[in-house]
């Protein structure tokens, strides 16, 4: 992968003074190394990032949601589209539920864009991406960024009949109109989809096999949307188990297998028929071919893991794995609120005889995770606020500002401060703006 380019973004002038700092510079020069300790405020966290990802890919792993969507929209608007979030389920692994279509979508576009770098249409080549410990720790089927999405464009031909077949095999949902992602609607030549990264629908019209028209419509009140441009649409699968004809008979020989449980059978019938089911993911590990995978299998060579706050992080990981592993062993008859208990495989046997282990897609722990990583050749950093003492560890010497929280006093001698770094000696200067304050510095 090459070096970050220069992107036109709100906040590429920043990033450019502040990678000039020779602290900044210091940690561009260490990658490559296998670990790495650095030790810096939380406000530093997306400038860390960027000086690491003008030489190597990055991974950034934070505990929670929150801090992944800030240090996302962060290092948006410093580095521009090489930046993606690699978002989590909403649901535990063996739940009787299913994540969203907007999550499996969203998580599928990231797969899709570190397997194929080089097609635009997905956008550029990815330098960044962000993630929780909750994605870092679950295993995922194989191959998801392999799955060839559907794209339209104008000008294109396609037989109608065997675009409509491959939505359904993407687990897109036919509806008489579209309302929400993952759905789509046929009248005559007309084909209404909303695709689960989208924004807006897409309306698109055909003359023959050709696609003649291609238009954002409102979803409440279904007229079009004629300032947005739509040259293109990538509409990626709405799960990540589709019911291919091999998943198919795996189910239906699963249900044969085990005719005495008629939950079991119920929901196995209507899999082996090709109809989605609630929390079908449940069963990923047996209904799915080959041996799973974590996010850091399917990352380009060479890229390196940064965690930010590992203690918060292996905290987060342990907690998770805990919760997995008491849904796992919960019966899926037993009583449980809103009807989501996940499956009971005790007495049950897979497609070749044995019992069913479902443990396969349980989260892992961080260190599995970490050796497996390594052993892969990606090397694992750490940026902590708190020093450890250890032989790979490295001080970024930046002193974060003052939180303003409202204080319009504080807020005024924040920007005399800055005006006065700026104006005195030409020296840089840090802006860090983390979320929910005014922002903060450090005299580079």
């Amino acid at each position: 992968m090459s070096a970050v380019p220069p992107a036109a973004t709100p906040l590429s002038g920043l990033a450019r003074i502040a990678l000039a700092d020779d602290r900044l510079r210091r940690i561009g020069e260490l990658a490559g190394s296998a670990e790495q300790e650095l030790v810096a405020p939380p406000a530093v966290r997306p400038f860390v990032t960027a000086a690491l990802a003008e030489k190597v890919p990055v991974l950034v792993v934070t505990a929670t949601g929150r801090e992944a969507d800030d240090l996302t929209a962060e290092l948006t608007e410093m580095l521009g589209g090489v930046v993606a979030q690699f978002p989590s389920w909403e649901t535990l692994p063996h739940e009787r539920l299913s994540p969203s279509a907007d999550t499996v979508g969203r998580r599928l576009q990231v797969l899709r864009r570190l397997a194929r770098p080089d097609d635009r249409d997905l956008g550029p080549e990815l330098r960044v991406v962000v993630a929780t410990v909750r994605s870092l720790v679950q295993p995922m089927a194989p191959g998801l960024g392999e799955i060839e999405p559907v794209t339209l464009r104008v000008g294109a031909e396609l037989d109608f009949e065997q675009l409509i077949e491959r939505l359904v095999e993407l687990a897109y949902t036919r509806v008489d109109m579209v309302g929400k992602r993952g759905e789509f609607a046929v009248r005559g030549g007309i084909l209404d989809l909303f695709p689960p990264t989208a924004d807006h629908p897409v309306r698109v019209e055909f003359w023959g096999d050709e696609i003649t028209e291609l238009r954002c419509f409102s979803v409440a009140d279904q007229r079009s949307i004629s300032d947005v441009d739509v040259p293109v649409v990538v509409a990626p699968p709405c799960r990540e188990l589709l019911l291919t004809d091999e998943v198919k008979a795996r189910a239906a020989q699963l249900a044969q297998d085990n005719p005495a449980d008629a939950a079991l059978v119920e929901m196995l019938g209507k899999m082996a028929e090709g109809i989605p089911v609630e929390g079908m993911e449940a069963l990923l590990p047996v209904l799915q071919p080959g041996e799973l995978q974590l996010l850091t299998d399917v990352l380009p060579a060479g890229t390196h893991v940064l965690v930010c706050d590992p203690e918060k992080v292996r905290t987060r990981a342990g907690d998770l794995a805990r919760t997995g592993q008491e849904f796992l062993e919960a019966s899926w008859t037993a009583a449980s609120i809103g009807g989501a208990a996940p499956l009971d495989t005790s007495n049950l046997n897979g497609v070749d005889g044995k019992a069913i282990d479902l443990g396969a897609s349980a989260y892992r722990s961080l260190r599995q995770v970490r050796e497996a990583a390594q052993a892969a050749g990606r090397p694992w950093w750490t940026l902590s606020p708190l020093a450890s003492g250890s032989d790979t560890e490295v001080v970024v010497d930046v002193q974060p500002a003052p939180e303003v929280r409202g204080s319009e006093e504080l807020l005024s001698m924040l920007f005399a401060n800055l005006r006065a770094h700026v104006t005195t000696g030409g020296r840089a200067v840090i802006v860090v703006a983390g979320a929910g304050t005014a922002g903060g510095s450090s005299n580079a």
